[in-house]
């Protein structure tokens, strides 16, 4: 039998930023932070005519980090909601429940493959917690569709579990990291998903 699935909120922010720019050091927007530093390895997956993509689904097997396993992005009110299950070759049967009727039979196959090396920054509150993540990702993603190898770096901005319940304080915290990273150089991104920008894209759909 599979492990459960969970299921979380995503809400982040994603940035352009050169190659050469520094990140901010970010230490006055909370009490403490801590850096760390990995290697992320994902395979996304779509049908071979796109369904999840045009459902601005993302569904990907990724090894490496905190939250190795498969994960499936949906659509959510505040941001994305991320069911993520544990690692394992196959799909598990419980995610594959979540996009079965989306499916409509047919098979799912390798769309992408991303080299991600990350560095964060995690800005804790005063007991410890995470309020957000700043990633500092260096990108090179393999379209398996065409061959096309193309990289890039990117920042991420987003919540961790001790952030505010409040949806407009949530949206002032970012305001106030987004901020710093536009400061130091950085742009809003050009396109919504990592998955959308190894396919040449703007958008998944």
């Amino acid at each position: 039998m599979d492990d459960p699935v969970t299921a979380s909120t995503e809400t982040e922010r994603k940035y352009d930023v050169p190659e050469d720019a520094p990140i901010p050091e970010l230490g006055a927007l909370a009490a403490a932070v801590r850096q760390d530093r990995f290697t992320l390895r994902a395979t996304y997956f779509d049908t071979p005519d796109g369904a999840l993509g045009r459902s601005r689904m993302t569904l990907r097997r990724r090894e490496g980090g905190h939250d190795a396993g498969w994960h499936l992005k949906t659509p959510g009110d505040d941001g994305r909601t991320e069911h993520h299950a544990p690692l394992a070759d196959t799909l598990p049967s419980a995610l594959h429940a979540l996009v079965a009727e989306l499916l409509g039979g047919q098979d799912l196959r390798e769309v992408a493959q991303l080299v991600t090396e990350r560095a964060t920054t995690i800005l804790l509150d005063d007991a410890g917690a995470g309020l957000a993540e700043i990633a500092d990702d260096r990108v090179t993603a393999t379209d398996l569709n065409t061959g096309t190898v193309r990289s890039w770096r990117e920042w991420e901005a987003e919540l961790m579990d001790a952030a505010p319940s409040d949806r407009q304080a949530r949206a002032a915290l970012l305001d106030s990291i987004e901020a710093e990273l536009l400061a130091a150089g950085a742009v809003p991104s050009g396109s919504e998903s990592k998955l959308a920008r190894a396919l040449g894209r703007s958008s998944l759909q």
